[in-house]
Order: structure tokens, then C-alpha cells, then sequence
């Protein structure tokens, strides 16, 4: 039998009261040190939630140091050339609230921002985010609400940054798996090609 939890009274007696230290960790503007782990960071996620409630978490990457620091208040992260869903983006225009998760290889802890977004197409900055001589096409400008870092439970019990744990050909490549599940009727051949060595030499253009 489910048994599902329907209250917040509910929750907290069966995972009990929060940890002081889990409590007074927030912050709202950005320490020295957490200026030094974005500089750090070559990777995040980005949270957002739709008007209607529909959510999406969108991975964002470049060399470390790509979400730059506008005030002690205020970053901003640039968009690359990607797919073109936009959902994130989209769902920023309606709602713009987000949350953002920075990691660094091999760190088993996080840096978590929360705050609210806009979109900006050009700003002076933009040309500060030039990567491999290409300007972003836009940027989410995030004013921080709650800043803190997350414990380390979760990278440990995955394992995520141990080599040996790792398994990439658990399952099919990615050019198998789009033409398995998303594209059937495209050639295995021309998905090979087009995710293949060169494919890391597009993903600016």
C-alpha cells in the first residue's frame, strides 16, 4: 500500500526539525569565498517553474568563471547556442523565480543560489562572456534571495566523482539512443556522424 505524506505537519515529524547549522547558513548577498567558487565553476543547473507550475532544469556550462558576478547581489549567466526549446527562458517570462546549483569537479559539495531572473539580450558586459570569439545571444541576470552551500551526502552516496564507479557504456550511445527513442527514421550513420569527433568543434556556433 502507497502511503503518501499530504501536510507540512506530517513531513516534519517523520524527517524530524532541521539541523541549526542547516538554518542559519542562508545568506543574501555573496561572501568572498563564494565569489571564488564561481570563478571556480565550470558547470550549473538552472531551476525553473512555469506560470502553470510545470518545472524544468536546464544544465548550463562553459570554462570556470562563466556566471559572472555583477554586485554582491546580482550575477548573470550567458547562453550558448543549444537546441532552441528556450523552456527555461520561457518559463522565466512568466515566473522568475529560480534556483541555481553551482558545482566544480571532484567537489562533494555545492553552491545553491535562489533569486529572481530576467532576461537582458545586451548589456556592456556581454562582452566580457566572450568565449572562443563568440558573444552570448543573451543572459539570465539572477538577483540573489538565499545564497548557501550544500552538504556533501549526495555526491557521496552516488559516487559521482569516483572513475571507478563510472559506466558510460551501461547503456547506448547517444546517437543510438536519439535513433532508439527520438528519431527513428534517421540513419544511424548520419547520427553518428553528426555526435561524433566533431561535434565538440560546434558547440559554440
Amino acid at each position: 500500500m502507497t502511503v503518501e505524506i499530504t501536510s507540512h505537519e506530517e513531513l516534519r515529524e517523520l524527517l524530524g526539525a532541521p539541523m541549526p547549522r542547516a538554518l542559519v547558513k542562508e545568506r543574501p548577498v555573496l561572501h568572498a569565498r563564494d565569489r571564488d567558487w564561481l570563478a571556480a565553476s565550470p558547470f550549473c543547473l538552472v531551476a525553473t517553474a512555469g506560470a502553470d507550475g510545470s518545472c524544468d532544469v536546464s544544465p548550463k556550462g562553459d570554462p570556470p568563471g562563466f556566471a559572472m558576478v555583477l554586485d554582491e547581489r546580482t550575477i548573470a549567466v550567458p547562453e550558448r547556442p543549444g537546441n532552441r526549446r528556450a523552456d527555461g527562458y520561457r518559463n522565466i517570462l512568466d515566473n522568475p523565480h529560480v534556483g541555481l546549483i553551482f558545482l566544480i569537479p571532484g567537489r562533494t559539495d555545492t553552491l545553491r543560489i535562489n533569486g529572481r531572473a530576467r532576461l537582458v539580450r545586451d548589456a556592456p558586459w556581454f562582452d566580457d562572456m566572450v568565449v572562443e570569439g563568440h558573444r552570448p545571444v543573451l543572459a539570465v541576470v539572477v538577483e540573489i534571495e538565499q545564497i548557501f552551500y550544500h552538504c556533501a551526502k549526495a555526491f557521496l552516496r552516488s559516487r559521482l566523482w569516483q572513475p571507478e564507479s563510472w559506466q558510460p557504456d551501461s547503456l547506448p550511445s547517444r546517437a543510438r539512443l536519439i535513433k532508439e527513442v527520438e528519431n527513428p527514421a534517421e540513419s544511424l550513420a548520419d547520427l553518428e556522424r553528426h555526435y561524433g569527433p566533431r561535434y565538440a568543434t560546434t558547440i559554440y556556433t
